[in-house]
């Protein structure tokens, strides 16, 4: 029996229904594991009800694989089981072509579902109507609490946490809770028990409205208005936070040069075409530090303990503006900073890497007078790991805010722009030091 039949015969063993529906996030993490085409055949196996627990677990990369598995009749039938934000992303993840087959067929089995969804395509991407779910539950304020509750039991699936109050214009003027209904006299009108709306969103605000939102309203969902202020859907706080993940997740990946629509499981040859041009980009980075190194030939083939030494004051300047650069997208990805703090954050890194660099230079320092009996050298590469650390950590904090400043995507150009400061700073720092003080190094 092959080893591909035996994984997947071990998958559909502890994939049971059972465990699929107790254990969805643990399913989804089983699922991601293996080919998308046999996970594919399993799902299919699957009830409705038991894929879509767990679909919402599962990675974007695995999701958008799995679903493109599907055969097209499964395929619309499954879209339009699913949360309009949920399938709106997977829709968008489609060619052109592959897109109007898919609406084609949803719209022969679900006609009104495949109006929505098409309506929410035209939206741009990364606004409120991209990330929010027409899925709500709205009523009448007179409306008995007898009478919700009755309704409420005749929906198909989940029962929303979440219930919205219109009045007869159908304006939003409240919203209440399952717990709330169940709670209360049934004999109440929904106006009765009804707390105000706290915050609203409208379809064509930026996902960073929508985070933003959150953080300043400890709410579970959020309603969604249209142009007219009429309610069209929500976001609930668990899709905002998967969207935060997700892009950090894409910046972690532009920051090294990797396209963040590339996926583990992407082709070679996609992979290729959206990371060499950054490599040759931080190729020429490369020359042009290689020009500092030029500059100071003479010295180094005067000492050539300096040249030894050169890997030691790049790397540790790298890897210095690699944390401040971390620390620093962390904060703008998840709205903990914005550009307005970038004095803050820059004089904060310029004293961590001056305490670091004090701390990296004693340690440095003795190694490098053991290894060389030169005071001079030891000296120098002390002073450099100061100089060359504290240059490195503000230029980790600057150099993305500034380029968030002047519009630019701080994910898809920081780790370049940085790459080429710190080991200019590095090998600048500690050549140019090692020029002063020539005088103090052991010649040969």
């Amino acid at each position: 029996m092959s080893a591909a039949k035996d994984t997947l015969d071990s998958a559909v063993e502890q994939l049971s229904d059972e465990f699929l529906s107790k254990f969805p996030l643990k399913s989804a993490q089983l699922l991601g594991t293996l080919p998308p085409d046999e996970a594919a055949e399993l799902l299919q196996q699957q009830a409705q009800h038991i894929i879509y627990r767990l679909w919402k677990y599962l990675p974007p990369g695995a999701a958008e694989h799995i679903f493109m598995q599907f055969p097209v009749d499964y395929q619309a039938q499954f879209i339009a089981s699913l949360d309009s934000h949920i399938a709106v992303g997977l829709l968008n993840k489609q060619s052109q072509e592959a897109l109007q087959v898919l609406l084609a067929k949803l719209k022969e089995q679900h006609s009104t579902i495949a109006d929505e969804l098409s309506e929410l395509l035209v939206f741009p991407e990364n606004t409120a109507a991209r990330m929010m779910n027409k899925k709500v539950q709205a009523f009448y304020s007179d409306t008995t609490l007898r009478e919700v509750l009755a309704q409420l039991k005749r929906l198909d699936g989940k029962v929303p946490d979440v219930i919205y109050v219109l009045n007869e214009q159908q304006d939003l003027v409240g919203e209440t809770t399952l717990n709330v209904l169940v709670g209360s006299s049934s004999s109440k009108t929904l106006m009765q028990v009804a707390t105000p709306i706290r915050v609203t969103l409208n379809v064509m605000d930026h996902k960073d409205q929508v985070v933003e939102a959150f953080e300043g309203h400890k709410v579970r969902a959020i309603p969604v208005l249209d142009a007219q202020q009429q309610l069209v859907g929500q976001i609930r706080f668990f899709d905002a936070y998967q969207s935060t993940k997700e892009d950090l997740a894409s910046d972690m990946q532009t920051m090294v040069g990797a396209s963040k629509d590339e996926k583990a499981l992407s082709s070679s040859w996609f992979a290729v075409k959206k990371r060499l041009p950054w490599l040759q980009i931080n190729l020429l980075t490369a020359f042009a530090a290689a020009a500092v190194v030029g500059a100071f030939e003479g010295l180094i083939a005067q000492v050539t303990a300096l040249a030894i030494l050169l890997p030691v004051a790049a790397g540790q300047s790298g890897n210095a503006g690699a944390q401040a650069l971390a620390v620093t997208m962390r904060g703008l990805t998840l709205r903990e900073i914005s550009t307005r703090h970038w004095y803050q954050v820059m004089l904060k890194e310029m004293m961590v890497g001056l305490l670091n660099g004090i701390a990296i230079a004693v340690t440095c320092g003795i190694g490098v007078y053991l290894w060389s009996q030169s005071l001079g050298l030891a000296l120098v590469i002390a002073l450099a790991m100061i100089s060359s650390l504290v240059i490195a950590g503000s230029s980790g904090a600057i150099v993305p805010i500034a380029l968030k400043k002047f519009g630019l995507d701080p994910a898809q150009s920081s780790s370049i722009v940085l790459t080429t400061i710190t080991d200019i700073a590095g090998f600048m720092s500690f050549l140019g030091i090692a020029l002063l003080l020539s005088d103090m190094l052991p010649k040969g």
